[in-house]
């Protein structure tokens, strides 16, 4: 039997014995002095600050809305009658009292003639019933229904001439025709329609704002809009609803625009941005704000020296950076090197240039 194996076997188990014992720690011991790590003895941060000092900034709402006839009314007319006036064509441009329908007279002057006549009866029973009474000759109940009578009959004449005056329906504001008027030779009937008649001057702009956005609107604050032709206009918040619909649970807002031109159509698609009071804020570039642990939106200031976080909201944004506020008045910003540094970190500032 050859000894070198069983050699080795020994001095496994030798080793194994050892390791055993010790307790399985074969970790080389560490001074305590390179486990206590100073923090504050790294070198400041090199970061680029923006001296910022809060302005006035504009902010404001956009909804999606349409264009909205002033006034829309559908003519109808009061009485009935063959229509004799000669149909206007929609489209048309018509004002205000321009003659739309004609109805013939037909049988209406005689009743007039009549209900005349019958008049002038009642008013000669009538004549001297009081003194009739007082002599005797009639009784306090004629009298009454002899002055019952006159009443009826003036109110009969009054009927009559206002079924002569509805045979001329008029438009009752000037504006744009939406639909022919009623054709020559047709029987119109008490309540039939003449014709449609649309107020486009001025215009309103409907849009609809949730229950966040219709907290900040008020009635006469400016507003604008932007219709798919391009087209720019600007008015004023005219209507707030103190009502939400139903399904949508947003809140109609109208603004009213001019339109002499008559250049806006009824139902077209606008985007409507409604100015809010001007509040303070900062204007820094999108790129400084940054996300603490929690997920939270802020920046990062300078403050002694030393790096701090502050939360911030978005205002608004545009072309030169986006607007914020939550900020004091004057602060110094980190907009480079942000990310790279925590709360209490020194740091080494460079100003912007002009700043």
């Amino acid at each position: 039997m050859r000894p070198i194996p069983i050699f080795l076997a020994l001095l496994v188990f030798a080793g194994i014995s050892y390791f055993v014992l010790k307790g399985g720690n074969t970790a080389i011991p560490q001074n305590d002095s390179t486990q206590n790590i100073n923090v504050e003895s790294f070198p400041p941060v090199s970061v680029l600050v923006l001296k910022s000092t809060a302005q006035t900034v504009t902010s404001g709402i956009k909804l999606r809305g349409h264009t909205e006839a002033f006034r829309q009314i559908v003519v109808l007319a009061e009485t009935s009658g063959k229509v004799i006036s000669k149909p206007i064509r929609k489209g048309t441009l018509v004002t205000e009292g321009q003659l739309l329908c004609e109805l013939e007279v037909g049988t209406k002057s005689a009743a007039l003639a009549e209900a005349k006549a019958r008049l002038e009866e009642a008013k000669a029973i009538n004549k001297g019933s009081q003194s009739l009474v007082d002599k005797g000759i009639i009784s306090e109940t004629a009298a009454f229904t002899r002055e019952a009578a006159l009443e009826s009959a003036l109110a009969t004449v009054d009927r009559a001439q206002r079924e002569m005056e509805d045979l001329k329906i008029t438009a009752p504001f000037s504006g744009l025709l939406e639909s022919d008027t009623a054709e020559f030779g047709s029987f119109m009937q008490q309540g039939s329609s003449c014709a449609t008649v649309l107020q486009l001057d001025p215009m309103k702009l409907v849009g609809n704002a949730t229950e966040q956005q219709v907290a900040d609107i008020i009635a006469g604050a400016q507003a604008g809009a932007r219709l798919l032709s391009g087209r720019e206009v600007e008015g004023n918040v005219t209507f707030v609803s103190r009502r939400a619909d139903s399904i949508t649970k947003t809140f109609r807002v109208e603004v009213t625009v001019p339109n002499s031109d008559d250049k806006l159509r009824d139902g077209s698609t606008a985007d409507i941005f409604i100015a809010l009071s001007g509040k303070k804020g900062h204007l820094l570039p999108q790129s400084s704000l940054t996300l603490n642990q929690d997920g939270i939106m802020g920046i990062r200031a300078v403050e002694d020296g030393k790096a701090k976080f502050i939360p911030v909201q978005a205002i608004r944004d545009n072309v030169e950076g986006i607007w914020v506020a939550g900020l004091p008045a004057q602060l110094d910003i980190i907009i480079v090197g942000q990310e790279y540094v925590t709360d209490g970190r020194d740091v080494a500032v460079t100003y912007k240039e002009g700043d």
